[in-house]
C-alpha cells in the first residue's frame, strides 16, 4: 500500500506542478479561456476577474503539487485538490461533450490536447486523488516542519513571481504563433496538411408545419411544391477535417475606411509595431522608451506603426506626444491580445517575419537592434487608408 501511496502522490504532485508551471508561463492565456467559459454561460461581468483567477488558480497548481510531494499540511490540501479536480473534471467533460471552447486549455498553448484526452486525464486524476484523500492519514510528511515550511515558502514565492516577471516581460516559453522567427504572412495561411471538412448541400423544407432534411440525391419521392415549402439550404458537415485552422486568425490592419493595410505593413523591409489593445497602462510609462525607439527608427527610415482596437483612443492618447503623427491601425481585440501578451508590446518586422518582440519595459531591446541595420533607400510611401497618413517613409 506505501508503494501506491507514494506512487500517487508522485504522479499527481509532478502532473500539477507541470500544468501549473506551463500555464504560469502564460496567465494571460488561460485568462482568455476562462472568459471563454463565461461567454458561453452569459456570465461576462466576470471577466474583469479572470486574469487574478488564473494567476491564483497557477499559483495554487504549483503550491498544492509541492505541498503533496513534501506531504505539508496534507490534509488541507487533499481536500483542496480533491474539490479542484471535480472542478477540473466538470469543465473537461462540458467541453467534450459540448465541443466548447474546443478545448479547456489545461496546458496552455504550448501543449494543446484534445478535449477528450482533457477528460480522460482528468477522470484518471480524480481516481488517483480519491484513492489519496482515503489514505491521507497514511501520508506522512517527507522533512522536519521546519524545512517543509522554508520549502514551501519559496514555492509560494516561486508560484507567483514567475508570473509577475511572464505578465510583465512576456512568456518565458513563447508558443504563440507570433514568436521569434515566425513569418506571419505564412503562419496565416492554412498547414500542409489541412484536410478539410466533407459538406454536403442540405435542403430543408417545411412539409404538414414540420421541417424535414434531405440532401441534393436523396430528395423524397412524393416531393412537389406544395406540400413541401423551401425554408433553406446549407452545407452539413459529414466529415469533420484536422488541422484546418491557420494559426494565425484575425490579424487584419486598416484604417478609417476599413481598407484592408495587411500587407502593406507585412511587405516592409524593415517595420516596427506597437500593439496597444488600450491604454490601461499610460503612455507616460512607456513614452520615453518609445520615442527613443522611434527617434532611432526614423534615423534608419524604418517606417512606425500603432497597431490598437480603438484608433479613436489612440489618437487621443498620442495626440499631445512626440510621435502625434504616427501611423495607427486597427484590428481584432483577439488578434492583439494573441500577438501582444503585454500591454503595449513592441515587434520588430524583417519582410513579415518576427525578428524581436519584447514588453514595453525592454523597449531598449528592439532600440538596441536597429543599431545593426543600415539605413534603408529613402521611397516615398503610397497613401494608405490610416488615422494619420504618413508623409515620408520613415513615418
Amino acid at each position: 500500500m506505501k508503494i501506491l501511496i507514494t506512487a500517487a502522490r508522485i504522479i499527481v504532485g509532478l502532473l500539477f506542478i507541470f500544468s501549473g508551471l506551463i500555464k504560469a508561463n502564460d496567465p494571460h492565456g488561460l485568462s482568455y479561456k476562462m472568459q471563454e467559459f463565461f461567454e458561453l454561460w452569459d456570465m461576462t461581468q466576470f471577466n474583469s476577474w479572470t486574469l487574478w483567477l488564473s494567476i491564483l488558480m497557477n499559483a495554487f497548481e504549483i503550491i498544492a503539487g509541492f505541498a503533496l510531494l513534501l506531504g505539508w499540511r496534507i490534509k488541507l490540501f487533499i481536500w483542496l485538490l480533491l474539490l479542484l479536480i471535480l472542478f477540473f473534471t466538470f469543465l473537461t467533460g462540458y467541453t467534450f461533450i459540448t465541443g466548447k471552447p474546443t478545448n479547456c486549455g489545461c496546458f496552455g498553448d504550448c501543449i494543446p490536447i484534445t478535449a477528450q484526452t482533457s477528460f480522460l486525464k482528468d477522470v484518471v486524476l480524480t481516481i488517483l486523488i480519491g484513492f489519496l484523500f482515503r489514505q491521507k492519514n497514511k501520508i506522512k510528511p517527507l522533512f522536519s516542519g521546519k524545512i517543509s515550511n522554508i520549502i514551501m515558502l519559496l514555492m509560494i514565492s516561486f508560484g507567483f513571481g514567475i508570473q509577475w516577471y511572464t505578465l510583465n516581460y512576456l512568456p518565458v516559453i513563447d508558443c504563440l504563433p507570433y514568436k521569434k522567427g515566425k513569418n506571419i504572412n505564412q503562419q496565416m495561411q492554412m498547414p500542409d496538411d489541412a484536410i478539410q471538412d466533407s459538406t454536403v448541400i442540405t435542403f430543408v423544407y417545411k412539409k404538414e408545419g414540420k421541417e424535414v432534411e434531405f440532401t441534393a440525391d436523396q430528395f423524397p419521392a412524393d416531393f412537389s411544391t406544395p406540400p413541401y415549402e423551401f425554408v433553406k439550404r446549407y452545407d452539413k458537415i459529414v466529415r469533420k477535417g484536422s488541422n484546418n485552422t491557420p494559426p494565425i486568425k484575425g490579424f487584419l490592419l486598416s484604417g478609417i475606411t476599413n481598407e484592408d493595410s495587411t500587407q502593406f505593413v507585412l511587405s516592409r523591409p524593415y517595420a516596427i509595431l506597437l500593439f496597444c489593445e488600450d491604454f490601461s497602462v499610460p503612455v507616460s510609462d512607456w513614452q520615453k522608451d518609445f520615442e527613443r525607439l522611434y527617434t532611432a527608427a526614423k534615423a534608419k527610415s524604418i517606417p512606425v506603426f500603432v497597431i490598437t482596437r480603438q484608433l479613436e483612443e489612440a489618437q487621443q492618447k498620442l495626440g499631445t506626444t512626440p510621435f502625434k503623427d504616427i501611423t495607427i491601425f486597427k484590428c481584432d481585440f483577439t488578434a492583439i491580445r494573441t500577438a501582444a501578451r503585454s500591454n503595449p508590446a513592441i515587434y520588430l518586422l524583417e519582410n513579415g517575419t518576427v525578428k524581436n518582440k519584447q514588453s514595453y519595459r525592454k523597449m531598449d531591446e528592439i532600440t538596441n537592434d536597429l543599431n545593426s541595420i543600415a539605413i534603408q533607400p529613402q521611397t516615398p510611401l503610397p497613401v494608405i487608408d490610416t488615422a494619420q497618413q504618413p508623409e515620408t517613409s520613415n513615418q
